[in-house]
């Protein structure tokens, strides 16, 4: 048998079949991107397409591919190809992050207009789009398109392990939210109640289809892809049910949360709802809330309910139940810090009126 030699993107035959073909859509699109600005016969296109392709889930694809953009755009405003770049200038990067603006949404723009005028990315971020970069060298070393890695020396943020930066509800607070959400509109309450109920990322019900609705053994069930590609289903309890049969109306196809087009409701659309829906309600983050808050309080809320922590961990699909453990960690560092036993303390102190 005669081997396949190598050879340029430029060159393969168009009899042939191109393997990048088979590569997700979030591997697929990064790839033209990078061939649009370095051309088909740099290595970068398919190094990283093929980096990102191996990615499990279609949440972690997107978010390293971002990433990613951010360091490319970096390297190549400095003038250095992204395969040939070393330690100084993932050093420098590093430090860029601390200061540099995210893109935000231009508000009455254009569809997906973005501008660069939102906050720095928090610590976590900062070690996350660290860590993005890093995968990918690890990957183009093992398939030799660079000869080392320049961030394995990188110094990166240090993390609280008990830290989440999600802001959580009161249960009289989630629950005049799904209230709002009930008098608003079908669409609303379904999810609302979901994402409070079941607990999931918001993409793992976003990405459901209307006739993935299923049974199992008297449940009613969604089966959620969750994080690193494992897909398990979940039972819907009543309530929900109630609200998603009341929402879909018999519908059976098309996407489980779509829009008056058809059109699959996307995470800011849903970002952007939600935080109407909590100014409505009274929320007093209504500003900052966001999807995630709903898992927060999924998971608080169940704990405070004597929940077993590994029947939470094993419903939101942690690895480690310390990121379980986190949640419930914040909101008590909250609700027992000594500032409150002080404060009454000096109360009584004071004369009346100082207070």
């Amino acid at each position: 048998m005669t081997p396949l030699v190598p050879r340029p993107s430029a060159e393969l035959s168009t009899d042939r079949h191109d393997p990048r073909d088979d590569w997700p859509s979030e591997a697929r699109a990064l790839a033209d991107h990078l061939t649009a600005i370095y051309g088909d016969r740099d290595p970068l296109p398919t190094v990283a397409g093929g980096w990102c392709a191996r990615q499990r889930s279609r949440h972690t694809r997107r978010a390293y591919a971002r990433a990613f953009l951010r360091w490319e755009t970096y390297t190549r405003e400095a003038g250095i190809h992204p395969l040939q770049a070393r330690l100084p200038l993932a050093d420098a990067y590093a430090s860029y992050l601390e200061t540099a603006p995210t893109m935000r949404r231009v508000k009455g723009g254009r569809r997906n207009e973005m501008t660069p005028t939102g906050p720095p990315l928090s610590d976590s971020g900062r070690a996350q789009a660290l860590s993005a970069a890093g995968s990918f060298y690890t990957y183009a070393v093992r398939v030799q398109a660079a000869p080392a890695s320049p961030f394995t020396s990188i110094n990166r943020p240090l993390i609280d392990p008990d830290h989440s930066p999600t802001e959580g509800m009161l249960p009289e607070e989630t629950a005049a939210l799904i209230e709002t959400a009930h008098t608003w509109h079908p669409r609303s309450y379904a999810l609302v109640t979901l994402l409070y109920l079941l607990g999931p990322r918001v993409d793992e019900i976003l990405s459901l289809n209307a006739g993935q609705l299923g049974y199992d053994r008297g449940h009613r069930t969604l089966p959620l892809t969750l994080k690193g590609g494992k897909r398990k289903p979940v039972p819907v309890p009543p309530l929900a049910l109630d609200a998603l049969l009341t929402y879909l109306n018999g519908r059976r196809d098309g996407p489980l949360f779509a829009t008056s087009t058809g059109q699959r409701w996307t995470e800011p659309q849903v970002w952007k709802h939600l935080r109407m829906l909590a100014r409505r309600a009274g929320i007093p983050q209504a500003n900052s809330i966001k999807p995630h808050t709903l898992r927060h309080g999924f998971i608080t809320d169940s704990l405070e309910n004597k929940v077993p922590l590994q029947d939470v961990q094993d419903a939101v699909g942690h690895a480690d139940p310390r990121t379980t453990q986190r949640y419930n960690r914040r909101r008590r560092r909250l609700d027992d810090h000594p500032a409150y036993a002080l404060a009454a303390s000096l109360a009584v102190r004071l004369r009346p009126g100082d207070a």
